[in-house]
């Protein structure tokens, strides 16, 4: 049985996708035609339903090792075959069952400057039309939220704590790649072919989708067509299951939405200065051991 050698696992709106289907272009690499399979963490995940839509965001997770391993064929000649799922490296208390299921796999971890990723994160709930809170008011929430068993896609502060789950993962597993979304925006090619030799694969190979952003950020205005495009529905799960999304698709949703794309209220002066001094300590430590921290915001 051919199971994945490698994981993109994290953070959640840091570039995950646009990593997944640079990979999936490498003749070298396999992705499965699914993103996001969240195996290891579904049971966990399939506890927090309380918020708007987490039961029926459930429905693309995979249940059970049967079901996983049918995503990877035995036949697969490929050098590295991966999966991405965002929500594994929230958990280090999952790392070791990875570890020993996968045997000892390569760990891909994407952070980001934490305050825009956690503005995204709102933002992405906002367009799905499942957050209803101010921004301010969502992050004070927080706490009661976990409480509630909301899923932890609403956790904005917790998915911008990247330090100490990358430092468990630096321990459990053998080899741990950290990249941030900046880097993969801004240079591309440089940081594709970094990840390309961490895989061992032909780093001089350039995906044709380089350039393009998948997944993309932002704020939309609330009509019914950004409503039927973005918000979630049973219908979308089973498209999720059945078909492959393919790039040009995703190129298609892009160009209709772009159009209806809007500039994004500015964060609250006073909950930026909250949220600068809740991260500054995260920042300083990602620092310490190597993360290139210098195109996020002043956390001093």
């Amino acid at each position: 049985m051919r199971l994945p050698n490698f994981i993109i696992s994290g953070f959640p709106k840091c570039g995950t996708t646009s990593l997944h289907y640079y990979l999936a272009e490498h003749p070298e690499i396999f992705m499965p035609k699914q993103k996001e399979l969240h195996f290891f963490t579904n049971k966990i995940l399939s506890r927090q339903t309380a918020g708007n839509g987490d039961k029926l965001a459930l429905k693309t997770h995979i249940r059970n090792f049967n079901e996983y391993s049918k995503f990877f064929s035995p036949e697969n000649k490929h050098k590295a075959v991966g999966e991405t799922s965002p929500s594994y490296i929230n958990y280090p208390e999952l790392f070791n069952e990875i570890k020993n299921s996968l045997s000892s796999p390569k760990i891909i971890v994407l952070v980001r400057d934490p305050i825009k990723r956690a503005y995204s994160n709102y933002l992405h709930l906002v367009r799905e039309n499942r957050e209803q809170l101010s921004f301010e008011k969502a992050i004070k929430d927080e706490e009661k939220r976990k409480k509630l068993q909301f899923s932890d896609f609403w956790y904005y502060k917790f998915n911008s704590s990247y330090y100490e789950k990358v430092v468990k993962a630096k321990e459990v597993f053998p080899e741990v790649l950290i990249l941030t979304q900046e880097e993969l925006t801004l240079k591309p090619e440089e940081t594709i072919k970094k990840t390309y030799e961490f895989l061992e694969v032909n780093s001089d190979f350039r995906p044709t989708l380089l350039n393009k952003r998948y997944n993309p950020g932002g704020a939309y205005k609330n009509n019914i067509i950004t409503r039927t495009i973005f918000k979630p529905s049973k219908i979308k799960s089973f498209i999720k299951r059945k078909i492959s999304v393919k790039p040009w698709m995703k190129d298609i949703l892009n160009a209709i939405i772009r159009k209806y794309k809007t500039k994004p209220k500015a964060i609250n002066k006073k909950t930026e200065q909250e949220l600068k001094k809740f991260f500054r300590k995260d920042v300083k430590s990602l620092e310490k051991i190597g993360v290139e921290t210098k195109l996020w915001g002043n956390y001093k």
